[in-house]
């Protein structure tokens, strides 16, 4: 037991770094750069992709309405990172199910490159990135009057969150294979 719990607080402590660092590369890089109009990087995701498999639904959402909440308070939003978050945290469990299959998503893990592959990954990834940038991106316009721009910033910047999550995930998993 008390490796174990040595495992799981040094876990802890992992995920509680890439927390911070997420925001702060969130908050003082990715929403300060001007990339495009239609591109907008929403890189936090990736703490609620690349949390274990095993977690539980609750602790999932939990994170994620912390996660959201930290977001709307940094950003000013206005909620549009809680709700999109949440809704993210929410769909994680079944989309897992349906990208990895059920004896998969028992073997628990971390959802990386390593240990889907890198098209189960990319598949498995992009979807709740695009299913995040679909609220949050709906919420945050409020409008269907310019649906087509909506949509154009949803794809692309999707994409370049996707993109941005990749590399920040081979970073953790190069960390976590140095224990």
């Amino acid at each position: 037991k008390p490796v174990e719990r040595e495992k799981f607080m040094y876990r802890t402590l992992q995920y509680a770094i890439l927390f911070v660092v997420l925001v702060l590369l969130q908050v003082f890089l990715f929403s300060r750069i001007g990339i495009s109009i239609y591109v907008h990087p929403l890189v936090y995701i990736a703490f609620i992709l690349l949390l274990p498999i095993e977690i539980a639904p609750l602790s999932g959402l939990l994170l994620g309405l912390l996660m959201g909440v930290t977001m709307d308070l940094f950003m000013a939003t206005a909620g549009v990172n809680t709700i999109a978050t949440l809704f993210a945290a929410f769909c994680r469990p079944t989309l897992l199910l349906l990208t990895l299959g059920k004896d998969e998503v028992k073997d628990g893990g971390v959802p990386n490159v390593n240990r889907l592959g890198l098209k189960k990954f990319i598949k498995y990834a992009y979807t709740l990135i695009l299913l995040h940038g679909i609220v949050f991106f709906l919420f945050e316009a409020l409008s269907f009057h310019l649906i087509l721009f909506t949509l154009l910033r949803i794809v692309l910047s999707s994409l370049a969150t996707l993109l941005l999550v990749y590399f920040c995930q081979r970073l953790f998993s190069i960390n976590r294979q140095r224990q």
